[in-house]
């Protein structure tokens, strides 16, 4: 099968088309054939191994310390299932799905396995392939930290800062689901975006810091590591939180970290992916409260072209690689198969 791999740390150019084995599904597994997956800020990190500082020694533990462990990026992925394991009851071939691979990546290449029990859910039947690759990093990185972490509430007074990327701009219609009344920071060119996703204003930072403005928030989400707790702490309410979806070394260790006794707090870490969340995901999805913001796309063999728009830090939501000839190849297939059948079924 193709697939776009790296076998060193570096600039765009170092991922390159190569031909990789086409794996096989174990009895609880599902092979699935990517049509759509996309290049996150995670493919970023672990393509360059550009981390916030004090993490550079820990992100090559993660991801390998002389060279890449995993040769294949891409932490998100939909596709058709192509087969399945002997104990896979929930899924079927021809299952149209998408899934969510995380830190596993692997999802750059023309077909990947996955567990049946995993992050792998249907493919909601009003989103494209492109938009459904595009849905689950963003939100299950916003998702659980809104409800889970900052337990985020009806009324709630949310600050997102960095709303035009894929985890803000999520953030911003799940603050919304939850009864939120929304404030979005982004650039001039990203402000009647981010007001079209139901943020109820916008600040553009480029001409107000939200931190001169007076206002407060219960919950500020930095999405950009650029809001310590220390620029923010007057912008938080009492009991407000900052979460640090991007936070810094600092942070990591509770360093600079409110006083208990001002009732504020400071939120980080890390955020595990469930199957429960993406099928929460896909239901937002399916009921219109989510939907996904596709800034460009690109083919499966363009991706150092994808890499390069990613680290300039301007796309809009998120950058797509079609695999193969995508959605259009599998919808003429599906017509050809359907051709197939009916004179078939007439003669009968």
């Amino acid at each position: 099968m193709k697939a776009m791999t790296y076998s060193r740390y570096g600039s765009p150019d170092v991922v390159t088309l190569s031909e990789a084995s086409k794996p096989t599904p174990k009895p609880n597994e599902v092979l699935i054939r990517i049509l759509a997956t996309t290049v996150t800020s995670g493919d970023y990190r672990a393509r360059s191994l550009d981390m916030p500082a004090g993490f550079g020694l820990i992100g090559r533990l993660v991801f390998g310390l002389t060279g890449p462990r995993q040769p294949i990026l891409g932490t998100e992925l939909a596709g058709i299932v192509e087969s399945v394991g002997a104990e896979v009851m929930n899924f079927n071939p021809g299952d149209e799905v998408m899934a969510f691979t995380g830190g596993a990546y692997g999802s750059h290449a023309e077909y990947r396995t996955m567990p049946a029990t995993g992050t792998i859910v249907h493919k909601p039947a009003n989103l494209s392939f492109e938009e459904a690759a595009s849905l689950s990093f963003g939100s299950m990185t916003a998702l659980p930290f809104l409800r889970d972490k900052a337990r985020i509430k009806a009324g709630d007074t949310v600050l997102v800062v960095g709303a035009s990327g894929a985890v803000g701009t999520a953030a911003v219609q799940i603050a919304r689901h939850f009864g939120a009344d929304v404030t979005g920071v982004t650039s001039t060119a990203n402000v009647e975006l981010v007001a079209g996703l139901g943020a109820r204003r916008v600040i553009d930072y480029t001409r107000t810091d939200f931190a001169t403005t007076g206002e407060t928030w219960d919950i500020i989400l930095d999405t950009t590591a650029t809001v310590p707790f220390a620029r923010c702490a007057h912008a938080l309410k009492p009991g407000g939180r900052l979460v640090a979806i991007q936070g810094s070394f600092a942070q990591a260790l509770g360093i600079g970290k409110p006083s208990k006794a001002s009732g504020k707090k400071v939120i980080a870490g890390y955020v595990p992916a469930t199957a429960e969340d993406l099928r929460y995901i896909a239901r937002l999805a399916s009921d219109g409260e989510l939907k996904p913001v596709v800034d460009r796309t690109y083919r499966l063999e363009e991706a150092v072209a994808a890499h390069a728009y990613v680290d300039t830090g301007r796309k809009r939501g998120s950058v797509v690689l079609t695999v193969g000839a995508g959605e259009a190849d599998f919808l003429s297939g599906r017509q050809a198969r359907v051709g197939r059948t009916r004179p078939l079924s007439a003669a009968a």
